[in-house]
C-alpha cells in the first residue's frame, strides 16, 4: 500500500492508501485515511489536480518547500517546473513528460520533502516547461 495524498482541482484533499494506482487508467481506489474499514472510495484521475505519494501524512508543517536543485547532487531525469492553474509551482526531475499524455510522474527537487513523487494531472496546470 502507498501513502498518499489526493488533491482535487477544485480543492478538495484527501488522505489515506492506494495499491492499484496506474497512470494509464481513468480510476483508482483509496482507502480514506479518517474512515478505517470503509469501503474503498474510487476516485476519478480526470477530477485530480495531482496525487502525491508521501512519506508519512503528517509531514512537516515547518518546512518549507524548496523549490531549486541541490548543485552538490546529480540528478536523474530532465528538470522540469509546473505551475497549477491555482498558482502552487513545484519543481523537480521527471522521466516521462510528454505533453498530449493525461499526466506523468515528478520527483520534487527538495530532498527534505515529505513528498517521494508525485502523479501530475496535466489538465489542473497552467505551464509545464524544462528547466
Amino acid at each position: 500500500m502507498n501513502k498518499v495524498v489526493v488533491r482535487y482541482q477544485d480543492g478538495r484533499v484527501l488522505k489515506g492508501e492506494i495499491d492499484d494506482f496506474l497512470p494509464n487508467k481513468d480510476t483508482f481506489h483509496l482507502a480514506v485515511l479518517d474512515s478505517p474499514g470503509a469501503k474503498p472510495l474510487p476516485v476519478q484521475v480526470s477530477e485530480l489536480k495531482a496525487l502525491f505519494f508521501v512519506k508519512d501524512f503528517a509531514g512537516d508543517p515547518q518546512h518549507v518547500e524548496r523549490n531549486e536543485f541541490d548543485p552538490a547532487r546529480p540528478v536523474s531525469g530532465r528538470k522540469l517546473k509546473v505551475v497549477f492553474k491555482d498558482g502552487e509551482v513545484l519543481v523537480g526531475t521527471t522521466q516521462g513528460y510528454q505533453p498530449g499524455r493525461p499526466g506523468f510522474f515528478l520527483i520534487p527537487a527538495d530532498p527534505a520533502s515529505n513528498i517521494l513523487r508525485c502523479f501530475v494531472v496535466m489538465a489542473a496546470t497552467k505551464e509545464v516547461g524544462f528547466v
